[in-house]
C-alpha cells in the first residue's frame, strides 16, 4: 500500500515569486469555475496543497470533492501528478530540470442542489471563495507566499470585495498583489444587479455595503432602512476605540437562489439574506443581527484570535478550544450592537435575549447531563455544520449561544464588583481595541482573557469561567443579576413569531416538546419531554391532530383545548417511514413561550447594556 503524508511543513520563509492565479467566472449557466494558476517552482519535488482548514468554519472543510480536472504543466508538457492517499489535499509532482515555473489547470465545479452544498452561482450572481479556487505550495506560511489574481465576470457584471483593482481590462478585473492568506480572506460576490452603498461618508477609513440581488427590485432601500447600519459603524467604533482594517466591504446577496451565508472576514464579510431582506423590511427584523454578528468579527476572531486557531497555513490542523470568546463574545456583541444601532428595538432584543435563555434553562437536557459548553467547541470537528437525530440532547455548537450567555454574567458580575462602575465595555475596549488601523493577527490564550478581566475589575475569573465552561450548571444569571426574569406564558414574543413565519416552523419545544417543520416534518423532540415519551422522534412527519389534518395553527389549538380538559390526551397521527401510527401524548399545561419580565427589585442595567452610547 502507497503511504506518504510526506507533505512539507510550512516554514516562515519567504517564497520566491508570485503566484498568478486567473479564474474564468463567466459559465455561470453550469455553476463552473475554471482556474488557471502559474506557480513558480524549482526542478524537483514540489507539493501543492488545496486548502483544507477553513477559517471561520473552524474546520477541515475545504471542498476537495468538488475539484476537477486537475493538469499540471511545465515548459508545455503534462507532468504526472499524485494524490497523497494519507493526506488527500495534497497533489505531489516532480519538476523537471529546466522548469522555474508550473501550470496548474482545473475547476471547481460549484453545486448545483443545497444537497452538494452552499449553492454560489446563479443565473444573477456568484461567491468567489478562494479556498475553493486555488491550489499553494507547500513549505511556506500562508502569509509569506505572495499571489496576483484576476477574475473574468461574466459581461456586464459588477464587484465587490476587499481586493483592490490593478487594472481592467474588458470583463477581466485583475487585482493588486496581496499575500496568498490575505487573498483567501478576500471573497468576491459578484452579479448582474448590483449596488454600492456608503456606510460612513467622508472617512479615512471607507465601510461600504456591495449588494447583489436577483432582481433590480430588492435593491431599492429606504434611508431609515440604512440608517441603522451606518449607526452599528459608528456604534462599533465607540466601543472598541479602533479599527483593524484600511477599508471595510459588506458582501451581500439579496438572494432566495444563492445559499444565505455568514462568514467573517478581516476587511469584509459575506452576508446572504433573503432577496426580499429590504422590501419586506419588517418581516427581517429576527435576522438583522447577522451584520453586526460578522462585523464584530473583524475585531473578535480576525485580528484578536485565539493562538490554537492561528495556523500558519491552510493545511494545519486547528483547535478551537476558544471558540467561547471567538463566537460566543460575538454572538453576544451581535445582539447587544444590534439594539444599540437601531436594526433591533430594545423590545425585540429582549425577546431575543428571552429566547436564548429559553434554551439554556430548559431546552438543552444534554448540558444539564452529559456535556460541557467547552466540549462543544470540539463540534466543528467532530460534525461540522451538519444535522443531528436529537439536538437537544447531543448539543451542537453551543459555545455560540452559551457563550452569549456567559459574557451577558461577566457583565453583570462586572458590574456588581465595581458598583457598576466597570463593564463588559470596558473588556472590549481593552482586549480588542488597540492597534488602530493594523489588520494582522493578535493571538490570546485562555489566560489572556483571565489577566484583562483582572485589570479591569479583580476577581477569581479563572474559575468563575471554568465553572461555566466545564460545568453542568444554569446559563441564565446574567439575567437575574440584570434586573430581568424569565417567564414562560401562552403567548409567543415577536421575536419568536418573527422566528417562526421566517423559518416555518411550530415551535413547541417547552410545551409538548417538539420543534416542527413544514408541512409537519419533526425536525427536533425534546429529549425525555412530553412528545419523547409518547413515541415520537425526529423525521416523522405529523399529517393529522385530533383527527383533523396537521397544520400549526391545528396543533396549538390541541395543546389549549388539552390544557382545558385534564383527561384527554393529545391525538396524532404520524407517518414514520411507511408506517402510520397513532400516537397520544399526555400533556395539559398548556402552550408556553419565553418572555422577559422586570424583576423591580434589581436595577435594570439590561437597558443600560443595549442602549446607543
Amino acid at each position: 500500500m502507497p503511504a506518504f503524508a510526506d507533505v512539507p511543513p510550512p516554514q516562515d520563509i519567504a517564497f520566491n515569486g508570485t503566484l498568478k492565479i486567473a479564474v474564468d467566472a463567466t459559465d455561470i449557466a453550469h455553476r463552473v469555475f475554471r482556474i488557471n494558476e502559474t506557480i513558480p517552482a524549482q526542478p524537483g519535488p514540489l507539493t501543492l496543497l488545496y486548502p483544507q482548514w477553513l477559517p471561520g468554519v473552524h474546520s477541515p472543510a475545504g471542498p476537495i470533492d468538488k475539484l476537477a480536472g486537475l493538469v499540471v504543466k511545465a515548459n508545455g508538457k503534462v507532468l504526472p501528478w499524485t494524490r497523497d492517499p494519507l493526506n488527500v489535499f495534497a497533489f505531489h509532482v516532480d519538476v523537471p530540470q529546466g522548469a522555474t515555473e508550473v501550470q496548474a489547470y482545473f475547476e471547481y465545479l460549484s453545486p448545483q442542489a443545497t444537497t452538494q452544498g452552499r449553492v454560489v452561482m446563479t443565473p444573477e450572481m456568484l461567491n468567489l471563495q478562494w479556498n475553493a479556487t486555488t491550489l499553494y505550495p507547500a513549505g511556506y506560511n500562508a502569509n509569506r507566499i505572495m499571489s496576483q489574481a484576476s477574475v473574468t465576470y461574466p459581461a456586464g457584471w459588477q464587484a465587490g470585495t476587499a481586493l483592490e483593482v490593478a487594472s481592467t481590462a474588458g470583463d477581466t478585473v485583475t487585482y493588486k498583489p496581496i499575500n496568498y492568506d490575505d487573498l483567501v480572506d478576500s471573497p468576491i460576490y459578484a452579479g448582474k444587479y448590483f449596488k454600492r452603498v456608503d456606510l460612513d461618508p467622508g472617512a479615512q477609513t471607507p465601510v461600504h455595503m456591495d449588494f447583489v440581488a436577483d432582481d433590480p427590485k430588492y435593491l431599492e432601500m429606504k434611508p431609515e432602512q440604512i440608517k441603522p447600519f451606518r449607526d452599528l459603524v459608528q456604534q462599533m467604533y465607540k466601543l472598541y476605540g479602533a479599527h483593524h482594517y484600511d477599508h471595510y466591504d459588506f458582501l451581500v446577496s439579496l438572494s432566495d437562489k444563492m445559499s444565505g451565508n455568514g462568514l467573517e472576514h478581516h476587511r469584509s464579510s459575506e452576508d446572504g439574506t433573503g432577496a426580499d431582506f429590504f422590501t419586506e423590511w419588517a418581516k427581517s427584523a429576527a435576522s438583522r443581527d447577522l451584520f453586526s454578528h460578522e462585523f464584530n468579527h473583524s475585531w473578535d476572531g480576525k485580528y484578536r484570535r485565539g493562538a490554537d486557531l492561528a495556523t500558519p497555513s491552510f493545511n494545519v490542523p486547528m483547535s478551537d478550544t476558544l471558540l467561547w470568546v471567538y463566537e460566543g463574545q460575538t454572538q453576544f456583541w451581535g445582539h447587544v450592537m444590534a439594539a444599540r444601532s437601531g436594526l433591533w428595538t430594545d423590545e425585540m432584543a429582549r425577546d431575543q435575549w428571552a429566547y436564548t435563555a429559553s434554551i439554556y434553562d430548559k431546552g438543552r437536557p444534554g448540558l444539564a447531563s452529559w456535556r460541557n459548553v467547552q466540549d462543544t467547541t470540539n463540534d466543528p470537528i467532530i460534525g461540522g455544520r451538519g444535522g443531528q437525530p436529537y439536538h437537544n440532547y447531543q448539543g451542537r455548537q453551543e459555545y455560540y449561544s452559551a457563550g452569549q450567555m456567559i459574557w451577558l454574567e461577566v457583565d453583570s458580575k462586572l458590574r456588581e464588583l465595581s458598583g457598576n462602575k466597570k463593564t463588559i465595555d470596558n473588556f472590549a475596549k481593552a482586549f480588542f481595541g488597540m492597534e488602530n488601523g493594523k489588520w494582522d493577527v493578535n493571538t490570546y490564550t485562555f489566560e489572556d482573557v483571565v489577566k484583562t478581566l483582572n485589570t479591569i475589575q479583580p476577581f477569581d475569573w479563572a474559575k468563575y469561567l471554568r465553572d461555566r465552561l466545564d460545568g453542568h450548571g444554569p446559563l441564565i444569571g446574567g439575567l437575574a443579576s440584570h434586573g430581568w426574569t424569565l417567564v414562560y406564558t401562552d403567548k409567543p414574543n415577536d421575536a419568536l413569531k418573527g422566528m417562526e413565519s421566517e423559518r416555518g416552523v411550530s415551535e413547541l419545544t417547552y410545551s409538548l416538546g417538539v420543534l416542527i417543520g413544514k408541512g409537519g416534518e419533526i425536525s427536533d423532540v425534546l429529549w425525555d419531554g412530553p412528545a419523547f415519551k409518547a413515541g415520537l422522534s425526529p423525521g416523522m412527519k405529523i399529517l393529522a391532530v385530533n383527527g383533523k389534518d396537521f397544520s400549526g395553527d391545528a396543533i396549538k389549538d390541541a395543546i389549549t383545548a388539552a390544557a382545558k380538559d385534564k383527561g384527554k390526551p393529545i391525538e396524532l397521527l404520524v407517518k414514520n417511514f411507511d408506517e402510520y401510527q397513532t400516537l397520544r401524548v399526555d400533556y395539559h399545561d398548556g402552550l408556553k413561550y419565553p418572555h422577559l419580565v422586570r424583576d423591580k427589585s434589581k436595577p435594570d442595567t439590561l437597558t443600560d447594556l443595549i442602549k446607543a452610547h
